[in-house]
């Protein structure tokens, strides 16, 4: 049986699929026409958040059985059509839980002590201390939107870190909320009651634009906004103008509504939000673990 692995994954996981006796082909990130000249012979495709398995790229691959994302997200693989099929649709959503959790932890202090922009004026040469009074997060109230495996991640974090946790999530778990002291309050309350609002929901109809400019009005004006889950979930233009207006005091964001980030765009003229390209998942470790259980599944399904 034949395995395309069509983006970079950890060579464990390679050496997973290898041990189980299968023929891994591997090219990375092949557009859609190479994509469906490679499926046409293979049992499972192995992906990243690209390339996307399309329809057309389903219907090419006659003897495919399984389609495996190496991360979270399914957004870009039709699943649809994979169900039509019957093929299976594998991913590893705990794999990076960490290594998110840990980057909007990163994010928060940085635009809490206005690194990012403490540093360009450093390479400037300019001694900007006066422009880099931050604020402290110990005592402050994070509410966390999204109270899953990373939301808890988070929220553990920030107790640690002496903050107060406020959670809301349309299904709440409230045996985990009191593992990390959380308390569960209305979208609303949470907008309006937190220091810091992180964003921690998967990208589905109901959170297409989840924080518009309705929502970001209801935010301290020194109330800071994360966003390490997916853009859509941002309007962005309403936060650029809370940005630019000061609905609210800054911003940490690792993904957009378009990726790669216009290197023209509005956010890139603000010196009031922190911004990296969507690494959110990008450790040695969380990689390792993705690739290694994506590759087990696809072997367990495989093999029968």
């Amino acid at each position: 049986m034949k395995v395309l692995v069509a983006a970079p994954i950890h060579e464990k996981a390679i050496g997973v699929l290898k041990e189980a006796g299968f023929e891994v082909v591997y090219e990375e990130y092949p557009d859609e026409e190479r994509l469906i000249e490679l499926v046409k012979d293979v049992e499972a495709i192995i992906v990243r958040s690209k390339p996307k398995v399309s329809r057309r790229v389903i219907e090419a691959a006659p003897k495919l059985r399984v389609i495996g994302r190496a991360g979270v997200g399914l957004d870009t693989i039709d699943l649809d059509a994979a169900r039509e099929r019957g093929i299976k649709v594998v991913n590893s959503p705990a794999a990076s839980s960490r290594s998110v959790a840990e980057l909007a932890i990163a994010l928060i202090f940085n635009v809490a002590r206005k690194m990012a922009f403490a540093d360009r004026k450093m390479r400037e040469g300019v001694w900007a201390k006066k422009q880099c009074e931050g604020t402290e997060l110990e005592g402050k109230t994070l509410g966390v939107v999204g109270f899953g495996r990373i939301g808890y991640q988070i929220a553990k974090i920030a107790k640690a870190i002496g903050m107060n946790v406020l959670l809301y999530d349309p299904y709440p778990n409230e045996e985990r909320a009191k593992e990390v002291g959380g308390t569960f309050v209305s979208l609303e309350d949470l907008l309006k009651e937190s220091d810091v609002v992180t964003l921690h929901v998967p990208l589905v109809d109901a959170t297409y634009h989840l924080i518009n400019e309705e929502r970001l009005k209801l935010m301290k004006p020194t109330a800071i906004l994360i966003n390490a889950a997916r853009g859509a979930v941002v309007d962005n233009a309403a936060l650029v103008k809370a940005l630019q207006e000061g609905w609210i005091a800054g911003a940490g964001l690792d993904v957009y509504e378009e990726e790669p980030l216009p290197k023209d765009h509005p956010l890139t003229k603000l010196d009031n939000v922190v911004l990296t390209p969507h690494i959110g998942a990008s450790t040695v470790e969380a990689q390792m673990r993705a690739g290694v259980q994506v590759a087990e599944q696809i072997v367990e399904i495989l093999k029968g």
